[in-house]
């Protein structure tokens, strides 16, 4: 790969599952010039997308959806994209895959901490797309309805590992757990190493712990406030 700006369409293909890293990798990839880079977030806040995304999980789409859906992003990171690393490297050919890596354990711990969480915890009003969309491509899709499994999901982790192994050439592979910092990343993307640029350190559970207890709030206040409102309405017609 020689200048991230020359080449048109997705540089790389994140094909490593969710909280590898994955937020502090997108910041990263963006400053080395591969932004924007599509990553869950990206999915969440854009409803539109949900759909794209169930679609896919479904089969059909051609390389050319794929191309069109991803005009404009450089590369790609974490659900839902992650699961999809097949299509897009068909759909784009150039392009290097980046598997990244972290303990199997501390994988699931924080991803059921997070992520799963937070399914169960979304009001009543967020968008029920997103919702459909985290279940057909992750929690009923990719995990077979059974990430409350620890067992299963370790497997379906270690052999999603496996396949993307076997399915990418070495030559356009790079494992990589972002502990590694910017030195086998920028080799792999061909790009120099940000010079006095300390690799982005994202500690997103944080965020998601505060996001599950503004989730539940609002889930204990939007009653409530229906509840004011009655009553308010009550004593109003009374007086």
């Amino acid at each position: 790969m020689t200048s991230a700006g020359v080449s048109r369409g997705l540089l790389l293909i994140g094909a490593g599952f969710g909280r590898t890293g994955t937020t502090s990798l997108k910041q990263a990839l963006e400053r080395l010039g591969l932004g924007p880079c599509y990553h869950m977030q990206t999915a969440m806040t854009r409803p539109g997308h949900a759909r794209f995304w169930i679609r896919a999980r479904g089969g059909g789409l051609t390389a050319e959806d794929y191309r069109r859906f991803f005009a404009g992003y450089r590369s790609t990171v974490d659900w839902p994209a992650c699961e999809f690393y097949c299509e897009l490297m068909a759909a784009y050919p150039q392009a290097k895959v980046l598997l990244n890596l972290r303990d199997a354990d501390a994988w699931y711990d924080s991803t059921r901490a997070t992520l799963f969480a937070v399914k169960d915890a979304l009001p009543g009003w967020f968008p029920q797309s997103v919702l459909r969309m985290q279940d057909a491509v992750i929690w009923d899709g990719w995990m077979g309805g059974r990430f409350t499994d620890r067992a299963a999901a370790l497997a379906v982790y270690d052999a999603h590992i496996r396949e993307v192994r076997r399915a990418v050439p070495a030559e356009r592979l790079l494992e990589y757990r972002v502990e590694q910092g910017w030195p086998p990343l920028c080799e792999f993307l061909g790009v120099p190493v940000p010079d006095g640029v300390p690799f982005p350190r994202v500690n997103d559970r944080r965020d998601f712990e505060r996001m599950l207890r503004m989730f539940r709030l609002a889930n204990w206040a939007a009653p409530l406030a229906v509840v004011g409102a009655i009553a308010a309405g009550i004593a109003w017609f009374v007086a």
